[in-house]
Order: C-alpha cells, then sequence, then structure tokens
C-alpha cells in the first residue's frame, strides 16, 4: 500500500493507512506539527493514534530543532526478541511455572532489583559499561540527584502499563523471547525535565500547541537536551539487554541445552540523527521503529494478536520508518468501562497471563487489528516470521 498526501499548507503529511480510522483529535495534532517552522516533514504510521502534542504512531523529520513532548516520556521504549533453538515440543503442557519463574527473575510494575546488577555477571554482549555508567554525572543536576540509586536498581525492570516479557511460537513452531520496555524512572524524569525547560523558551510563544515546543540547535538548551536523551536511549536499550540476559537464564535452567541467537533490539520513541532528502536531519519517531533497506525490526501486537519480525525496505518516502505495533482504538479508561474480566479471558484464550481487571487496560480488544496494520505498510517492510504468544507477562 503507498501513502495518501493529507495535502497539509505547511510541511507535507503522508499517511499510511485508512484516513477515516484516525481520530479528529489525532489530525488535528498532525496539522499542528506539520505547521513548525523547523518540519520538514511528517510520515504517519498505520497504528497512528492521540498522543501528548504529538500523536503516537508518526515520524518527525525536523530541520535543527526537535520537541522533547514529541519524542515523549519514555525514551527509548523499544522491543528486543531473539530466536532460540526451542520447539513447541520441548514446552511444558502447563505454562504457568515458566511465568512465574519469569516473574520471579525480572521485577515488574513498580518492583526494582533490591541492588544494581551485577552487569559482569550478566552476559549482556554489551561492552563499556562503566564509560556509560560514567555519563550520569553529565546529566541534568537536578535530575541525576534524586534518580541515580533508582535508575541503578531499575536496570532490568519491565516496568508497567504496555510493557511485557513473552515466549513466542513462530509459524515454524520455534520458540521466541521477546520484550518491551523503556528508559524507566530515570528517562521519564529526564523527558519531564526538558518538556517544561522548552516550553519556557521564547522562540516557543506562538506554537499551534504548547506541547509541541522544541529546542533549536545550536544553543545550550539543545545540547543538554541531547546529551540526557541520547543518554537515556542507551539506558534503555542496556536495560532490555539485562532483561533478555535473566530471560535466557531462566531458559537455560530449565533447558540446559538451548541456544539463542543473535537478538533484535529496537527503539521506538527516540531521536536519531539521519539524512533524508539530501539534508541532514533530526528524526523523531514516536512509536514508529527504522526500517531501513535491510534492518531487522520487530512490530509486536496485543496480548492476544500476532507479533512480526520484519525487515525495513528502506522506503525514503516513510524517512525508512514503520509502525512499532497495533496501537490503541480506544483510552485506558475506555477500555476498562467497556471491557470485564469475562472478556480478557476470552480474548486471551490459550495464553498464558494475567487475566484480572489489573490488566483490562491491555485487552486486545483496545487495540488495532494487527493484520490490518500490517497490511497497510506492505511497501514498509517486509514479514521475516510470525509469533504468537504462549507467556505473557506484564505489570
Amino acid at each position: 500500500m503507498s501513502f495518501t498526501d493529507l495535502e497539509s499548507k505547511a510541511a507535507p503529511i503522508r499517511l499510511w493507512g485508512d484516513v477515516d480510522s484516525v481520530e479528529p483529535q489525532a489530525l488535528g495534532q498532525l496539522y499542528n506539527i506539520a505547521k513548525l517552522p523547523w518540519v520538514h516533514g511528517v510520515a504517519v504510521m498505520p497504528d497512528v493514534h492521540y498522543g501528548i502534542g504529538a500523536t503516537v504512531g508518526s515520524v518527525i523529520a525536523m530541520r535543527g530543532a526537535v520537541s522533547p513532548a514529541a519524542v515523549g516520556v519514555d525514551i527509548g521504549c523499544g522491543m528486543t526478541a531473539q530466536r532460540t533453538s526451542l520447539t513447541a515440543d520441548d514446552l511444558p503442557d502447563d505454562l504457568g511455572r515458566l511465568r512465574s519463574a519469569i516473574e520471579a527473575a525480572i521485577p515488574v510494575g513498580q518492583a526494582m532489583h533490591k541492588s544494581s546488577v551485577d552487569t559482569g555477571h550478566v552476559r549482556t554482549g554489551l561492552h563499556g559499561w562503566h564509560e556509560f555508567w560514567s555519563g550520569f554525572g553529565d546529566l541534568a543536576p537536578q535530575v541525576a540527584r534524586r534518580t541515580e540509586a533508582k535508575a541503578m536498581k531499575q536496570l532490568g525492570t519491565l516496568g508497567g502499563g504496555n510493557h511485557f516479557i513473552e515466549v513466542c511460537l513462530a509459524d515454524d513452531g520455534q520458540v521466541w523471547l521477546m520484550l518491551h520496555s523503556g528508559s524507566r524512572y530515570v528517562g521519564n524524569a529526564l523527558a519531564q525535565h526538558h518538556i517544561e525547560k522548552a516550553k519556557g523558551l521564547p522562540h516557543n510563544g506562538n506554537l499551534p500547541d504548547p506541547d509541541l515546543a522544541v529546542f533549536v540547535a545550536d544553543t545550550p538548551q539543545m545540547e543538554a537536551y541531547r546529551r540526557d536523551l541520547f543518554w537515556a536511549q542507551e539506558y534503555a536499550r542496556r536495560n532490555r539487554a539485562v532483561m533478555m540476559a535473566l530471560f535466557r537464564q531462566v531458559l537455560k535452567k530449565r533447558f540446559p541445552t538451548a541456544r539463542f541467537e543473535p537478538e533484535i533490539s529496537v527503539h521506538h520513541n527516540y531521536v536519531a540523527e539521519e539524512t533524508h532528502d539530501g539534508q541532514d536531519l533530526l528524526v523523531t519517531r514516536k512509536g514508529a521503529i527504522r526500517a531501513g533497506l535491510g534492518d531487522m525490526g520487530i512490530i509486536p501486537g496485543s496480548m492476544g494478536a500476532s507479533s512480526f519480525i520484519v525487515r525495513g525496505l528502506g522506503n525514503g518516502a516513510a524517512y525508512e520508518s514503520a509502525s512499532h505495533g497495533a496501537g490503541r482504538k480506544m483510552s485506558r479508561n475506555a477500555a476498562k468501562k467497556r471491557f470485564t474480566a469475562e472478556d480478557l479471558i476470552a480474548q486471551t484464550e490459550g495464553v498464558e497471563c494475567r487475566k484480572d481487571v489489573g490488566v483490562l487496560d491491555e485487552i486486545p480488544g483496545a487495540y488495532k487489528d494487527i493484520e490490518e496494520v500490517m497490511a497497510a505498510q506492505s511497501d514498509l517492510v517486509e514479514i521475516v516470521a510470525r509469533l504468537r504468544q504462549v507467556v505473557c507477562v506484564k505489570g
């Protein structure tokens, strides 16, 4: 499917998907984004929905500027997946004990490790831990002072909301491990700090939405944000790597001969320095993954729907991007009002997971149809593997 041009009077807006399925509030946000003088263009993914300032499921290419609210408060949120040597026949009929073991190894919800994880004894495959942590001292002092202890204990933790850890089966019966999380409390604190800083700058006085306040190039405020932003993105990547290492340990304890292929890890709330249309741009993907030619990516469904391992097709019109998931079709509050625990049980049949009202806002019915989302972006990615979860851990 090719894109639809929304005929913006400002920067171009290209939409993958059905225009009629986009909420009016989300369309309004897209037009507001395009009006910003620094915006080169906006690519809208088929999982788009209303967000704070910028829509979730949008790719915003800017010249010499970045909007911290458009990045979002979960800086570096993303996915990691890994194919194993195990098959469906290796898994026990009762997966409850496996879910309990995962929950015991990886803190979920508001829980955290009792002390910082010894990265020297957890095989993450990542190097430069000392150099990475030394960067903490360069973060915004107002944030660093109150978050360092928590940041160390939250490294390798899931969080709540739409974050999850899953054991999945591919169509060929192969077992995959998959998880979704971000930069936890420290990323949120850094984001909130810089969003408020941006709103107070004089050049942001007449924006169509104050939540679209930007930092501009060659200013102390921009340099401070970039420093904190890129550190938080790396924290998110390492957070997922530690969790995946702990996840593998759980599997190895039960399946000693299990082998694991290299991880696929992608951000879907982040900023990258890229060149498009012959220009050096700051590309914000808020609920979108990079899908450059040959790039491996992960596009999850909901608790009861398929997820996909994909390979990017390098579509320049979309700034080499694709959707980050199914995307919500209703708010969390609306989902809680509409559905019951009985609905959740029915919609997650065959999945070992929580089925109580505490996760009702994550019910599959609150999300768009992942099959339709994938069909709408067939010119952005090709499907490498289709996965379905058999175990889903949520906070």
